[in-house]
């Protein structure tokens, strides 16, 4: 059987040194085609276009033309043997049986192992067990927060498979399953864990959701699993997140809070404020040690972004790790944190009414509670770097703990008032001196 494969070397892939690879391209049909990379490389000048060979003239510093060539030839042999094996054993896919299986120097006598393996894949091409393999692959290498946020996705796209009552496969994935699935999640998913029957995410929880599965699907793509998909057309969802932020004023009536007789909810109340001066995450501030502390300073490895911050310890920081908690701080997890610090919140008189709203569908969602029922442990964060950003410290330091990669995901992350952005402006103007038009 004559295969349309044939070597190619193209000038317009010429590299940095002058020299081009040698590819093998097979052609499985006129809209389905792959390039096997032969690693031997040369100055395209020196392809022989007409015969399909390197030129004798080959300058040595390139190597030798003969064995070049010899090599070319076994390398197309091997993608021969390959296809014909796909063929022979009717394998579904030999597209991307051949990519999987070429390389320049493959021992021939593994090709039929290599066969079993692609059928073994084809009956695990599921959907939930490929997410399955793929959460399993990210457990050494996240958090186990971010592992629950892979485990989200997965729950959330199973229920949705079983409310259209129709398989997902990785052939559905196309735009109309990406408009079907969102407007599931925007006003038919059943929230978990809540009192009052709750349907629909917010929005920046589905654009989350979306967010992974392209993640999750492009890594399938990329480890030669599936074909790739165009995700173009899986736009990811966003808006302004409403979240509180608290004043030092307010941090400081919770650190001096009496407990006395709430004694349960001081190490959530020391917690909190740790966090509050220190910008880290629960995760992050929840397990300092006291090999982290040296000469007034706190360093820290973060969790998520994996990578080290140099934090200075306030007074009060550093009152809370050596007095409050000995260096010993408490295990607690982080949805009894978000329980009980609202109770500290509230004890401490922040009751102020506070109106939020976000849409669903084309219409707004408003809701208004005491200050102290939107507390939760990931206010800390954000307080520490508005408070940081309103007393005049530069964005790009503040970003170097909070770990936000440009300064438009920190800007929209920092809360202020309109009427805190107007002192702000009325501060610059007084350092600057030109408070006045005319002077």
């Amino acid at each position: 059987m004559l295969l349309p494969i044939k070597p190619i070397c193209k000038k317009a892939l010429v590299r940095r040194d002058g020299t081009s690879i040698i590819f093998i391209q097979y052609c499985h049909s006129p809209e389905k085609r792959t390039l096997l990379n032969t690693n031997i490389a040369i100055p395209p000048n020196y392809w022989n276009l007409k015969r399909l060979r390197i030129s004798p003239d080959l300058p040595a510093c390139f190597g030798n033309s003969d064995v070049l060539n010899e090599r070319l030839q076994s390398s197309i042999r091997i993608a021969e043997d390959i296809l014909n094996l796909a063929n022979r054993k009717k394998i579904t896919d030999p597209l991307s049986f051949l990519k999987n299986t070429f390389k320049p120097d493959l021992d021939l006598s593994l090709l039929e192992g290599k066969a079993k393996e692609a059928e073994q894949l084809k009956i695990n091409l599921d959907v939930f067990f490929q997410i399955d393999d793929y959460i399993k692959s990210k457990t050494k290498h996240v958090t186990p927060k971010m592992l629950n946020v892979y485990r989200n996705m997965r729950d959330t796209l199973k229920a949705f498979e079983i409310y259209r009552k129709k398989p997902i496969t990785f052939e559905s994935f196309d735009y109309n399953f990406y408009e079907e699935f969102v407007e599931y999640m925007m006003y038919e998913h059943v929230l978990r864990r809540r009192k009052v029957l709750t349907k629909g995410f917010r929005i920046s929880t589905i654009g989350k959701t979306i967010k992974q599965l392209r993640i999750f699907l492009r890594n399938r793509a990329r480890r030669k699993i599936i074909e790739p998909i165009n995700l173009e057309d899986f736009k990811i969802l966003d808006e302004e997140t409403d979240a509180v932020y608290l004043k030092w004023n307010e941090i400081k009536l919770i650190y001096q809070l009496d407990l006395s007789c709430h004694q349960h909810l001081s190490k959530y109340r020391d917690l909190f404020v740790l966090g509050c001066l220190t910008g880290l995450r629960f995760s992050d501030f929840s397990i300092i040690r006291k090999e982290d502390v040296r000469q007034g300073m706190l360093y820290k490895k973060q969790g998520k972004s994996d990578h080290w911050v140099v934090i200075p310890l306030r007074k009060e920081a550093n009152d809370i790790l050596t007095n409050r908690f000995k260096f010993n701080i408490p295990h607690v997890c982080n949805g009894l944190f978000n329980k009980h610090i609202k109770d500290v919140g509230k004890l401490a008189g922040l009751d102020m009414p506070i109106k939020f709203s976000h849409k669903k569908g084309n219409k707004d969602v408003i809701a208004i509670k005491p200050k102290y029922l939107w507390i939760t442990s990931h206010t800390c964060r954000r307080s520490f770097c508005t408070n940081e950003f309103l007393a005049g410290t530069p964005a790009e330091l503040i970003m170097k703990i909070s770990g936000h990669k440009s300064l438009r995901d920190f800007y929209k992350y920092i809360r202020i008032s309109p009427e805190e952005a107007g002192q702000k402006i009325r501060q610059i103007w007084q350092q600057r001196g030109d408070i006045e038009i005319d002077r």
